[in-house]
């Protein structure tokens, strides 16, 4: 039973922009760590723009120790990735952080927990009871994604701007609860199914890193289907159980 707090951060780099995935990875990390120090940036306002400062911060020392790797392994960077460079990366942004309820005491019948997220893009968190969706976040049908959704920045140091346009949520989960964490590829897919609570029964099959390629190649089976995008897909299950 989850007795302290828990956070985590799911990014989805943005293809088009050069080492997106790296800042995604650097971004993802950073969101998770300031979910657990400050968890009132889930709020808004002033201690997400501090997040958001922080994040971006971190990114010209990853850079400048990449670009030294690169360097000293013969592979400096070719003049069209300068470019590319400058311009940044850019990622999606979905940050949760989980509490056990204060009023949850050891003399309740049942215990509780209070999730709170936030959100830059389209990657989804999804909250699951008896298999059927309880909350959808930010997205919440299949026809809300698009081509452009909006993205975290490496060089964007407009930390008020970033907080205007993310978006926040919370709810309360009890025992057997889930919460369903998705980038856009596979949380469309979700969105779309006819059969929810079939697709959450398919999810479930996957449960920890031991059944890494089986996911691999049920996702190459929807892909194959064209059920499913081809895109890079994360996936990330939070399951409550009680004493």
């Amino acid at each position: 039973m989850l007795l302290e707090p828990l956070t985590a951060g799911v990014c989805d780099g943005a293809t088009e922009s050069a080492l997106a995935k790296d800042w995604a990875r650097l971004l993802s990390h950073a969101a998770a760590a300031h979910a657990m120090d400050r968890p009132d940036l889930l709020a808004g306002g002033t201690p997400f723009e501090e997040f958001a400062s922080s994040a971006v911060a971190q990114w010209e020392p990853w850079l400048a120790q990449y670009t030294q790797a690169r360097d000293e392994g013969g592979r400096p960077l070719k003049w069209y990735e300068h470019s590319k460079v400058a311009e940044g990366a850019y990622a999606t942004l979905l940050m949760v952080r989980v509490d056990p309820d204060s009023d949850s005491h050891s003399d309740a019948p049942e215990p509780s927990w209070r999730w709170r997220a936030a959100a830059l893009g389209d990657s989804c968190l999804f909250h699951v009871r008896d298999n059927r969706l309880v909350q959808a976040f930010p997205v919440l049908t299949v026809e809300e994604f698009g081509t452009t959704p909006d993205l975290f920045s490496s060089r964007n140091h407009d930390a008020a701007l970033l907080a205007r346009r993310a978006r926040f949520s919370d709810g309360r989960c009890r025992p057997g609860d889930r919460l369903l964490l998705m980038t856009d590829a596979l949380a469309a897919w979700f969105l779309s199914a006819s059969d929810q609570e079939d697709a959450v029964r398919q999810l479930l099959e996957f449960a920890g890193p031991d059944d890494l390629d089986e996911f691999r190649i049920w996702l190459s089976g929807l892909r194959e289907c064209r059920e499913l995008r081809n895109d890079d897909v994360a996936f990330v299950r939070i399951d409550f159980e009680g004493r």
